[in-house]
């Protein structure tokens, strides 16, 4: 059967990534719930690192040219700042 299309947002992913981490350093969690919440956990991080990897190809894309890439420097308000000390 196939996967459906998963409609969960990245921030929501994190969200539930941080209450499972929460839960494994809580000393009153048993072993067998820390495994599946470990086993969760990893299954959460791939969802979030499938989300980033789209998100980076849809920029890709957008910073395309005719085709080609286009180097786009990442310009930071604080840097000029220390650049002038």
């Amino acid at each position: 059967m196939p996967k459906k299309p998963s409609t969960t947002t990245f921030a929501d992913t994190l969200a539930q990534l941080e209450a499972l981490t929460a839960r494994l350093e809580d000393p009153e969690t048993t072993l067998e719930q820390s495994l599946q919440d470990f086993e969760q956990g990893v299954q959460l991080i791939r969802q979030a690192q499938q989300s980033l990897q789209a998100a980076e190809q849809k920029v890709q894309l957008l910073l395309e040219k005719d085709g080609k890439p286009v180097a786009q420097p990442f310009a930071d308000p604080g840097a000029e700042e220390d650049d002038s000390e």
